[in-house]
């Protein structure tokens, strides 16, 4: 397995455990279970891993693609930074997450703070994870860039209809 595949195998948890994350603590929340709220601080923690791998395996992926025809070095230099900045993120819910699984599991106080914290956060990671995907899949598939409906637009300007070949 090279560093792209690998990279691959692994980058998509970071951003689908912090979504399913922030649905499960707001669920502990509104429920008021602290064990529903203990579940999101786990997966937030294991995102922040699986961020870290991600991040250790996206240099080895862009050596690999960046001289590929339609992969150019701006396209994955935003990903990049884009994953750079998710990935603090990540890493600072994993520590609130760290925080409030000690608060809820010691019936701590401020336990309730640190589940708020968590949300902010957590809502702050969501924000990055859609962006860091949107970035990375924009390497790869060309058809979600921002510039591609100019690019179809052309080619349906260029190539003529089946009705207008008729004619």
């Amino acid at each position: 397995m090279n560093d792209a595949h690998l990279h691959m195998v692994v980058n998509h948890f970071p951003i689908i455990g912090t979504i399913l994350g922030l649905g499960i603590l707001i669920a502990g929340l509104v429920l008021k279970n602290k064990s529903v709220q203990n579940t999101a601080y786990v997966l937030f923690v294991i995102a922040a891993v699986f961020g870290f791998f991600s991040m250790s395996t996206g240099e080895g992926a862009e050596e690999m693609v960046e001289d590929f025809p339609g992969i150019g070095k701006a396209i994955i230099h935003e990903h990049e930074e884009m994953a750079e900045k998710l990935a603090i993120v990540l890493y600072a819910l994993a520590i609130t997450s760290l925080f409030g699984l000690y608060s809820n599991l010691k019936n701590k106080p401020k336990a309730k703070l640190v589940s708020y914290i968590a949300t902010v956060v957590a809502i702050i990671a969501v924000f990055f994870a859609q962006q860091t995907g949107t970035t990375g899949g924009e390497v790869r598939h060309t058809e979600i860039r921002t510039d591609s409906t100019a690019v179809g637009s052309n080619a349906e300007q260029i190539s003529p209809t089946k009705e207008e070949e008729k004619e």
